[in-house]
């Protein structure tokens, strides 16, 4: 196991290795494998970028951040040219279905409603906004509505497990109740994590994923 040194070196080398992030006012803090990020960064995309980079270091356990979003004057949008723009992505977006997001905007934060079929269109939603110029944040409340019953969801699901994450069976059980699925026990690292999460969402019937999995690498 890392040390709480050795974590928050590894961080603040990960961020200044990844060319997408500018870590010049970002600090690293380590404390019993949670890493705190602290400062301030010019965009939610470099806010993104750096919360995502800081979870690929392995020995991380949990994330806190606390960076503050600045934008330059020349980055400033008002809530209308945002809204507009975001509208405009989500319709040039095949991933995303037509009239089904809606998108508000107050003060910079985009707030994403609505209703889909499946979890991949909504994060294909929310993905599509990470990068709009002006933004402060983004908030995803759109919910999953199949479009049918969960059917063999738990055979469904540990099948697809077996294939993508190295330690399942033994390390992740699965518990089905109606459409949502319980995802418990232990896991290497947040990209095996998100690995198990994908297969979860990927079965037919599912509307929520209720993630009570730990990352112990």
């Amino acid at each position: 196991m890392k040390s709480d040194h050795e974590l928050q070196q590894d961080v603040s080398a990960e961020l200044i290795w990844d060319p997408s992030v500018d870590d010049s006012h970002v600090v690293v803090e380590a404390h019993d494998g949670t890493v705190t990020l602290v400062g301030r960064v010019g965009s939610h995309a470099q806010k993104w970028r750096a919360e995502a980079a800081a979870l690929r270091v392995g020995g991380v356990k949990g994330l806190v951040s606390r960076l503050a979003v600045e934008l330059p004057n020349i980055d400033k949008r008002s809530d209308a040219e945002i809204a507009k723009a975001a509208r405009e992505v989500l319709a040039w977006n095949a991933s995303v279905p037509a009239g089904k997001v809606k998108v508000a905007v107050d003060d910079g934060w985009v707030t994403l409603s609505g209703e889909v079929e499946w979890e991949y269109q909504s994060n294909a939603a929310e993905v599509a906004l990470r990068n709009l110029i002006g933004t402060q944040g983004l908030l995803n409340l759109i919910q999953i509505r199949p479009a049918v019953e969960p059917r063999d969801v738990t055979q469904h699901i540990e099948a697809a497990l077996r294939r993508c994450a190295q330690n399942h069976p033994k390390a992740v059980s699965v518990v089905v109740n109606g459409g949502t699925v319980t995802l418990c026990g232990e896991l290497d690292s947040w990209r095996e994590r998100d690995a198990v999460r994908r297969a979860a969402w990927a079965a037919p019937g599912i509307r929520n994923v209720v993630d009570q999995t730990t990352i112990t690498g």
